[in-house]
């Protein structure tokens, strides 16, 4: 169930980099592609009364995996962005406890 969120991201960039990416993140949660999502926020950010342009972030909402499977998410996830031109990102995880996540009204854990 990884929610992966992008922002300050060019979208034919992560059009490029999301399906051999998560090909890649499946291999490393050993689980199948069909449990990501990948979405794109388009934002607008505002500095000191001026626009501006989002810095690359990405969220990762997920149940944890430990912190080797954390680290190779987060290599894999920045390796994949740097192929498509985004040299620099930052990258968070939030974590859901199974017993807080609920599919159709009823909970995972």
């Amino acid at each position: 169930m990884p929610q992966l969120t992008f922002r300050g991201i060019a979208r034919d960039a992560l059009a490029a980099a999301a399906g051999p990416l998560v090909a890649e993140l499946a291999e490393i949660c050993e689980c199948g592609t069909d449990n990501f999502t990948v979405d794109l926020l388009e934002t607008a950010p505002i500095f000191g009364g001026e626009g501006g342009v989002s810095y690359p972030f990405v969220e990762a909402a997920w149940f944890e995996r430990g912190d080797d499977v954390r680290n190779r998410f987060a290599e894999a996830v920045s390796r994949h962005l740097r192929s498509v031109g985004v040299p620099d990102l930052e990258l968070a995880f939030k974590v859901y406890r199974e017993e807080m996540y609920y599919i159709n009204g009823q909970p995972c854990g």
